[in-house]
């Protein structure tokens, strides 16, 4: 008795230590910080900069309005916060928009919050790399004329250090996340402590809003609101937080919309300040580094930060996407193969989609991040607005004390990122604001498309049904072979392992006079007696397939067989340049059976060991 009771207590302390362990393994706030929020963070090397492209089309009048824009989308951040604290609360096992949509709002709007997901995704990883290369293009504008091969340079590298399973921890990536935050924070107070330049600011006025009009504003913010994107990021990946996991989520989410906004309302500030305005060469925030600490050692030190944390940011769609892409191909909306994992733990297919469509969109735009912010916004929101209003609907249901605030909150929230979504597509909608809507149709239509083709695989496969009995099939097995030689003495042995009637068939061109005759074949064929009957079929046009064809629909036709079988051996060399010295005769044989027959194809590779 005394020894049980030692090995429980023995079991227990193993179980306690384990469990410690674990929870050292997860995240801190400061940690969660910088491990899912850096696509948010770094969002201010783009988001500013693409409100003053707007504005600038109005001259300083319409500069004047960044700081009010800005103001606009700060509050707007603040609705986000507050209403993912809410997803945080009613979610702890993770609260994507895909999960949240899918629970409340039905299959298909679920669909629609996973593609504009995807759609984000995407964009974020092409965004996050031509902001990076222009951080680095404005330190050395020797380098803008490569900036599309710089590109392809640093998603190659991300996309190889992600299948090759490399993932930077949380720890290492609160260096970098400081000295960025760190980096802007010295850009903003040393602008906002130097003096004021000689030109008067422009003050915008009611008068002044008039003239730059109205719907340059909305465009403005729309393109600004870019500066949101990641905000839910950390919903979405609560599990992943040490106890108490909800509490430390939310304070990770608290502070980084506290940071956003500091950042965004100070630069706004430093904009307007510097009279700073578009620049093909140089981006807003070098501009504005430049104005603020000079051009020195502090300058290249923001911009190298920058790039840094802009790379790092694209990375975190390689650890969304195919996690999103895995969960769809469980649900059968997409194909299986995407929730492999290699031996690295890596979802590698859902890493190369990612990385193509990503390389297609920068080479498409030259790598230029202006041509892609104002279509990086609006897939975003569709995911804002979907699990906003699927929490409203949770809530309802849910009705526990404090429901009716809680749904206050996530219903205001869905109120105006539905009014953000409805600004976006109107502002953008001549600038590829289209093209999302488009790729969100199409994206679901894939997947439903998916879902149906698994759905009847399942009906023929009668999954969840009890199959009758296994009975013994009346086979015949056709093994094509060329030469009398050790390939078809593995593949004729292999088949009569498998039991039933056993055919060899060959094909012979009568007139090609260097191919062997009909009764070379059979005198070789004799000589080996290997036991199994050789049908010789002559093909006067050298084709390989018509024959084998109309001589398996035959064997198909008699009433003696049941089922067809066709063995097809392949030689396996050890090298892979040897292999392309192979005729590929057996992958034109398995196209030509399955596209004809109904044969059941059994394709063999044999090694063949090469003496040196």
């Amino acid at each position: 008795m005394g020894g049980r009771a030692e090995g429980t207590g023995s079991r227990r302390r193993i179980g306690r230590l384990i469990g410690r362990r674990q929870e050292r393994d997860r995240l801190t706030v400061p940690q969660g910080l910088a491990a899912l929020s850096l696509d948010a963070l770094a969002s201010v090397a783009y988001g500013p900069e693409a409100i003053v492209v707007v504005l600038a089309v109005a001259g300083s009048q319409g500069l004047g309005f960044t700081l009010p824009v800005t103001l606009a989308i700060v509050v707007l951040l603040a609705a986000l916060t507050f209403s993912y604290r809410q997803v945080i609360a009613a979610f702890p096992n993770g609260g994507g928009a895909y999960a949240v949509a899918g629970r409340h709002l039905g299959r298909r709007l679920s669909l629609v919050a996973a593609a504009s997901l995807i759609i984000d995704y995407v964009l974020n990883v092409a965004v996050s790399v031509s902001a990076g290369v222009a951080a680095l293009t404005s330190a050395f504008p020797g380098l803008y004329g490569d900036r599309v091969l710089l590109c392809v340079i640093v998603l190659g590298l991300i996309t190889a250090v992600n299948l090759y399973g490399v993932a930077e921890s949380a720890k290492v990536l609160i260096a970098p996340t400081a000295v960025f935050i760190v980096a802007i924070a010295a850009v903003v107070v040393a602008g906002l402590v130097r003096p004021t330049p000689a030109v008067p600011p422009t003050h915008p006025t009611a008068s002044a809003a008039s003239a730059v009009g109205v719907l340059l504003l909305l465009r403005a913010f729309a393109s600004g609101c870019s500066a949101l994107t990641g905000v839910e990021a950390i919903a979405n990946a609560v599990p992943t937080f040490r106890t108490p996991r909800v509490r430390r989520a939310q304070r990770t989410e608290v502070a980084l919309g506290v940071l956003l906004g500091t950042m965004l309302i100070g630069l706004s500030l430093l904009i307007g300040k510097f009279h700073v305005g578009p620049n093909s060469t140089k981006t807003v925030l070098a501009q504005l580094t430049e104005a603020s600490l000079g051009h020195n050692a502090g300058f290249y030190v923001v911009q190298f930060a920058t790039m840094v944390l802009l790379a790092l940011a694209a990375n975190t769609s390689f650890g969304g996407m195919p996690v999103l892409t895995s969960l769809l191909a469980r649900d059968n909306h997409l194909p299986h193969v995407f929730g492999l994992r290699a031996d690295r733990q890596v979802y590698r297919y859902g890493v190369i989609v990612l990385a193509v469509a990503a390389l297609v969109i920068l080479l498409v735009a030259e790598g230029d991040t202006q041509k892609l912010v104002p279509v990086f916004a609006i897939g975003v929101f569709i995911g804002f607005t979907l699990s906003q209003a699927g929490m409203v609907r949770h809530w309802h249901l849910d009705r526990s004390p404090g429901w009716y605030r809680r749904a206050t909150i996530n219903g205001l929230g869905a109120l105006l990122t539905a009014t953000a979504l409805v600004i976006e597509l109107v502002a953008k909608f001549h600038e590829g604001g289209w093209l999302v809507f488009l790729a969100v149709a199409v994206l679901v239509a894939v997947f439903e498309a998916v879902h149906r083709a698994y759905r009847r695989i399942g009906a023929a496969l009668r999954l969840g049904e009890i199959p009758a009995r296994p009975e013994p099939r009346r086979s015949v097995v056709v093994v094509p072979v060329g030469a009398v030689n050790a390939l078809t003495r593995e593949a004729i042995s292999s088949a009569l392992s498998l039991g039933g009637e056993v055919r060899a068939v060959t094909v012979v061109h009568p007139e090609d006079r260097d191919a062997p005759s009909t009764d070379e074949v059979h005198a070789a064929w004799n000589a080996w007696q290997p036991g199994v009957p050789l049908t010789v079929l002559h093909s006067r046009t050298r084709s390989l397939t018509r024959p084998i064809v109309d001589h398996l629909r035959a064997l198909a036709a008699q009433d003696r067989h049941d089922r067809v079988v066709v063995l097809i051996p392949e030689m396996h060399l050890p090298r892979p340049w040897q292999r392309l010295l192979q005729n590929q005769r057996g992958a034109v044989l398995d196209r030509a059976i399955r596209r004809h027959t109904d044969a059941v194809i059994c394709r063999l590779r044999f090694p063949i060991h090469l003496s040196h």
